[in-house]
Protein backbone atom coordinates (compact mmCIF):
# COMPACT_ATOMS: atom_id res chain seq x y z
CA UNK A 1 0.00 0.00 0.00
CA UNK A 2 1.15 3.55 -0.68
CA UNK A 3 1.31 5.26 2.67
CA UNK A 4 -0.50 8.53 3.26
CA UNK A 5 1.83 11.49 3.63
CA UNK A 6 1.13 11.75 7.38
CA UNK A 7 2.23 8.12 7.88
CA UNK A 8 5.40 8.08 5.78
CA UNK A 9 8.19 6.51 7.76
CA UNK A 10 5.89 4.50 10.04
CA UNK A 11 4.92 0.85 9.84
CA UNK A 12 2.38 0.55 12.67
CA UNK A 13 -0.57 2.89 13.11
CA UNK A 14 -3.11 2.73 15.91
CA UNK A 15 -6.81 3.59 15.90
CA UNK A 16 -7.63 5.55 19.07
CA UNK A 17 -11.32 4.69 18.76
CA UNK A 18 -10.92 0.91 18.85
CA UNK A 19 -7.42 0.41 20.32
CA UNK A 20 -6.51 -1.58 17.18
CA UNK A 21 -3.10 -1.35 15.55
CA UNK A 22 -2.53 -2.00 11.85
CA UNK A 23 0.66 -3.12 10.12
CA UNK A 24 0.84 -0.91 7.02
CA UNK A 25 3.11 -3.44 5.30
CA UNK A 26 0.34 -6.08 5.51
CA UNK A 27 -2.81 -4.03 4.74
CA UNK A 28 -4.98 -5.48 1.97
CA UNK A 29 -8.01 -3.16 2.39
CA UNK A 30 -6.65 0.38 1.97
CA UNK A 31 -10.05 1.95 2.62
CA UNK A 32 -9.71 1.15 6.33
CA UNK A 33 -6.49 3.18 6.58
CA UNK A 34 -7.86 5.98 4.38
CA UNK A 35 -10.89 6.31 6.69
CA UNK A 36 -8.65 6.28 9.76
CA UNK A 37 -6.44 9.07 8.40
CA UNK A 38 -9.51 11.11 7.39
CA UNK A 39 -10.90 10.79 10.94
CA UNK A 40 -7.61 12.07 12.42
CA UNK A 41 -8.02 9.56 15.26
CA UNK A 42 -4.77 7.69 14.63
CA UNK A 43 -1.58 7.30 16.61
CA UNK A 44 1.93 6.22 15.64
CA UNK A 45 4.38 4.63 18.02
CA UNK A 46 7.95 5.32 19.01
CA UNK A 47 9.70 2.96 18.68
CA UNK A 48 7.69 1.86 15.66
CA UNK A 49 7.08 -1.74 16.79
CA UNK A 50 4.08 -3.91 17.54
CA UNK A 51 5.56 -4.51 21.00
CA UNK A 52 5.31 -0.78 21.77
CA UNK A 53 1.73 -0.72 20.50
CA UNK A 54 0.85 -3.63 22.80
CA UNK A 55 2.57 -1.81 25.65
CA UNK A 56 0.07 1.00 25.17
CA UNK A 57 -2.92 -1.34 25.14
CA UNK A 58 -3.36 -1.73 21.36
CA UNK A 59 -3.97 -5.10 19.73
CA UNK A 60 -2.83 -6.07 16.22
CA UNK A 61 -5.65 -6.35 13.70
CA UNK A 62 -5.34 -7.66 10.16
CA UNK A 63 -7.22 -5.95 7.30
Amino acid sequence: MDRPRSLEGFRFVGDKRTQAVYDLDEVSDESVIEELVASEQFLVFGPDTVAEARNRGYRLRAV
